[in-house]
């Protein structure tokens, strides 16, 4: 790869960057745990499978046409 492109110069930036960070490090960590918690914990207690409690294996589809339909037409 040629020195002088721009993906070698962005990668070296980012890479000396992370190298050398110190207080960095921990909000990268800080970061991690909250995405975690958002993607993770939120969407198991806060979020559950809604056509699963609704509707047979299989039958999604047609749930989801059905309601779709039923919606538009009020």
């Amino acid at each position: 790869m040629d020195k002088h492109s721009f993906w070698y110069r962005a990668f070296d930036l980012y890479y000396d960057g992370f190298r050398h960070m110190r207080l960095g490090r921990t909000l990268w960590a800080i970061i991690l745990i909250k995405l975690f918690i958002i993607f993770i914990i939120l969407k198991l207690f806060f979020f559950p499978n809604f056509l699963k409690s609704h509707t047979d294996k299989g039958g999604e589809p047609d749930y989801v046409a059905t309601e779709m339909i039923e919606r538009t037409n009020h």
